[in-house]
């Protein structure tokens, strides 16, 4: 039987959204006599925690989450071993290499670990101000292998650390999504992942008219 790994960040109400919108994830319980009865509702970002962009998040006629096909997010995926990289930095096209992603084929999911969520998601805000960064040169060369997916276990876009970045930048989300793959932010525990190709699947929540939504993302592996 296949054994199943969890791939998604926790949040709860310490967690925090980007620098961009910087909103704390706030959970309301309602609750009813006389026994135990419990609805809870929540306040967040669509970007907190692991979720899914769609390209509506920097086009203004780019599509919504709601019109992602569920095959966008399943597939066979690929590690990309970027663990040796540390803080601040700079992704590069060597480095992509040397971490396999010339392994990659055309349909396939990408999946770039570089530890950074396993040790520094909830370290607000340093998960997003020393994060490692993929720049566009790099995002362009990968998008040219073709994936339908990319997912990130690190904050990618170096402009978002930023308190004045404009609506004019994320070079990095206009070179993936203009290409109309999705992106998945939020990843973590991608080390418990085998180098071989594995099933991969990112349900996500369908909301009509947005650009994000929280999603679960997780393996299946053979062999339990």
């Amino acid at each position: 039987m296949d054994r199943l790994i969890d791939l998604s960040v926790t949040v709860d109400t310490s967690t925090l959204s980007p620098p961009s919108t910087n909103l704390r994830l706030e959970v309301t319980p309602h609750r009813r006599g006389p026994g135990f009865w419990q609805v809870s509702s929540v306040r967040q970002s669509l970007h907190t925690g692991a979720h899914i962009d769609s390209p509506l998040h920097v086009f203004k006629d780019g599509i919504t989450t709601a019109e992602i096909s569920l095959e966008q997010v399943t597939g066979e995926a690929l590690v990309v071993d970027l663990s040796f990289v540390g803080q601040n930095h700079k992704i590069t096209i060597d480095d992509l290499r040397r971490g396999g992603a010339d392994r990659l084929k055309p349909g396939q999911i990408a999946l770039l670990y570089t530890g950074w969520s396993d040790s520094m998601y909830g370290k607000w805000p340093d998960y997003f101000t020393r994060s490692p960064f993929f720049p566009p040169e790099s995002a362009e060369w990968l998008v040219a292998r073709g994936p339908k997916s990319i997912g990130f276990d690190f904050f990618e876009e170096y402009c978002a650390r930023l308190p004045d970045f404009t609506s004019e930048d994320f070079p990095m989300h206009r070179v993936i999504l203009g290409a109309g793959i999705v992106i998945m932010e939020g990843l973590t525990n991608l080390g418990a992942l085998p180098p071989r190709p594995v099933s991969f699947f990112a349900p996500f929540y369908k909301i009509a008219g947005t650009e994000g939504a929280p999603a679960r993302f997780f393996a299946a592996v053979e062999g339990g």
